[in-house]
């Protein structure tokens, strides 16, 4: 009887362990197909795909297997099932076969990209697992499983290459450091740190060119750190690249006010671009409607200081121009002799410029730019111009017709100039802009 009473409690421990028992399930992240995907499938697939994720994710690989065997090896399901569930059974090599067979036909799936993160990291292949992130990301932005990943594998590879990156430094081994920092920027482009290192790596190797890139990307990320704007501004002066490091400089002037040194470097660089400070009145020419002379003077003188060079001529006499803000460009470009002095010795500042005496003023500027070898060729033959609001007895003729010939200046659609037309400050831009792009 006792024998009997052991027999049914066995029997009924089996039956009450079969029926609890459950598959572990897997310790990978498995998501549905794309319902864009599922959507082409036929009745058939979809249920056997359905049971096949469904067994899967329960961990009956083998199950899961038998129905993905019933699937078309074209069909969405079968070779990204086959990938997970090889992945599931540690046959990692049939598993990276089934996943790459399935980009061939679903490039796009993010999918199978994680399988491949998943597959890649738990074989030791951060640097690809990294890629795959990349590419889940790309088609999906907002992926939260993929996003802590990557974010999480980021943080890592990027500190490793870093401290490869110091250590080899550490031991003068300069261009296995470079290596480790570039690497450290293929996972974090944003790294401060290692854009800054390697700028002044290549700045001790005298590389300025590599060196200004890495400064300017640090400086991108970390614009008001004066560190890096006091190195980015010493490489941009060293380059010769003036125009730049004064722009940088008077940015570190202004979080560091009443530096000596910084004022010092920027009147330096100021005093080598012969940078002369600038009124709000020239600042304005642009939004004039009608420009005077005092205004197309000080474009002139601006526009092509260090183009002209020095005169030897004495000033001109001139009696009106004294409180003209651009009193010092007016006898700058009255001496080279490009714009006129009145008998009367007046200048007339204020004078609204017309098309006529614009014309004028570019061929004489035109002329002494030739002289000084700057090569600039007419378009068309002058005495073949013909012009309807003009006569040839005009004194303007003559003037008009030359600037018309390097098509500075144009004609309208009846062949008319408009020579008694005032100038715009934005049209006088425009043409001394076409002047300085044919003389470089």
């Amino acid at each position: 009887m006792v024998r009997k009473t052991t027999i049914v409690f066995i029997l009924l421990l089996w039956f009450w362990s079969c029926a609890t028992y459950q598959p572990l399930k897997p310790d990978f992240y498995l998501e549905s197909l794309p319902q864009t995907v599922v959507t082409t499938l036929s009745l058939d697939e979809r249920i056997a795909t359905e049971e096949a994720w469904k067994n899967l994710r329960e961990g009956r690989e083998n199950k899961a297997q038998k129905i993905l065997s019933r699937l078309d090896y074209k069909s969405p399901g079968y070779y990204v099932g086959y990938g997970y569930t090889y992945f599931a059974l540690s046959k990692y090599q049939e598993a990276e076969e089934s996943f790459k067979a399935a980009l061939y036909y679903y490039p796009d799936m993010p999918l199978i990209h994680l399988g491949l993160v998943q597959l890649y990291q738990k074989t030791g292949r951060e640097n690809l697992a990294f890629a795959e992130y990349r590419e889940v990301l790309k088609r999906r932005p907002d992926h939260t499983w993929a996003k802590q990943g990557y974010n999480a594998l980021k943080a890592k590879k990027t500190e490793e290459a870093l401290e490869e990156g110091k250590g080899f430094l550490s031991q003068g081994n300069r261009e296995r450091s470079k290596e480790s920092f570039l690497k450290a920027l293929y996972y974090s482009p944003d790294s401060t740190e290692a854009h800054l290192t390697l700028a002044k790596i290549y700045k001790a190797e005298n590389n300025l060119q590599n060196a200004i890139l890495h400064f300017e990307a640090a400086y991108s990320h970390e614009s008001e750190n004066p560190d890096i704007l006091e190195d980015y501004g010493e490489a941009l002066f060293q380059a010769e690249k003036f125009t730049k490091s004064l722009e940088v400089y008077e940015e570190l002037l202004e979080l560091q006010p009443g530096d000596e040194e910084i004022q010092s470097r920027i009147e330096a660089l100021r005093n080598r671009l012969g940078i002369i400070e600038l009124s709000s009145q020239y600042h304005n020419i642009p939004t004039r409607e009608a420009i005077s002379k005092e205004e197309v003077a000080a474009l002139i003188a601006v526009k092509f200081k260090g183009i002209l060079g020095d005169t030897k001529s004495k000033p001109p006499i001139i009696i009106d121009i004294s409180t003209s803000w651009a009193s010092k460009f007016i006898l700058e470009i009255t001496s080279l002799g490009i714009m006129d002095v009145y008998p009367s010795h007046t200048f007339q500042p204020q004078k609204i410029v017309t098309r006529a005496e614009m014309a004028e003023i570019l061929i004489r500027l035109i002329n002494l730019l030739k002289a000084r070898g700057s090569r600039l060729i007419q378009q068309f033959p002058p005495e073949k111009i013909q012009i309807s609001d003009i006569s040839p007895d005009n004194y303007y003729h003559h003037p008009i017709t030359q600037i018309v010939s390097y098509q500075i200046m144009d004609l309208s659609y009846d062949k008319s100039f408009l020579p008694d037309q005032p100038v715009s400050g934005q049209k006088a831009l425009k043409i001394l802009d076409i002047i300085l792009n044919l003389i470089k």
